[in-house]
C-alpha cells in the first residue's frame, strides 16, 4: 500500500488527539538571541488561572476540565455567535474536519479563551484551535 493510503487510515486515530502542531528547528540566531521568551513562572500563572475558571464552570458538574466536556455541555456551555459559527463551519467543510474534530475544535477554542481570560469564545479563538487541527489535514493528505 502507497504511504499517502496508509497515512490516510490513520485519520480516525489523529481524530482523537487533541493538538496537532509542527515544531520546526529553531534557527541559530534565534537561539542565541537576547530576547527572553515567556517564562514557567507566568505560564503556570496563565494555566492556574485558566484552570480556575473551568473550576467555576463546572461546579456542579462531574466534569472539571474543558477537555472531558459532553456533546451536552459543549452545545451549553460554548456558544459560538454567528461569525465563530461561520468560521468553524467553513473550517470543517474546508478541511474535511470529522464531528469528533468539530468538537475538539470548540473545547479546545474554549481553552484558549479561558487562557486570555475572555468569558466566551471568540473567532481569533476558533482560528487558533483549527490551526492546531490543520498539521494532519496537510501532512496526511
Amino acid at each position: 500500500m502507497p504511504i499517502v493510503g496508509v497515512c490516510k487510515s490513520l485519520g480516525p486515530l489523529l481524530d482523537r488527539i487533541d493538538l496537532h502542531i509542527e515544531v520546526p528547528a529553531v534557527p541559530f540566531n534565534e537561539l542565541s538571541a537576547a530576547a527572553d521568551g515567556t517564562d514557567s513562572r507566568s505560564m503556570r500563572a496563565q494555566v492556574v488561572k485558566a484552570r480556575e475558571c473551568q473550576a467555576l464552570r463546572f461546579d456542579d458538574s462531574t466534569t472539571r476540565v474543558n477537555s472531558k466536556m459532553t456533546t451536552r455541555e459543549l452545545r451549553q456551555l460554548c456558544p459560538l455567535d454567528n461569525m465563530c459559527r461561520k468560521m468553524l463551519e467553513e473550517s470543517v467543510d474546508q478541511l474535511g474536519l470529522s464531528a469528533r474534530a468539530h468538537d475538539k475544535v470548540i473545547r479546545l477554542a474554549r481553552t484558549i479563551a479561558d487562557v486570555d481570560g475572555e468569558d466566551t469564545i471568540g473567532v481569533e479563538h476558533i482560528s487558533e484551535a483549527v490551526n492546531y487541527r490543520m498539521l494532519d489535514r496537510q501532512f496526511w493528505t
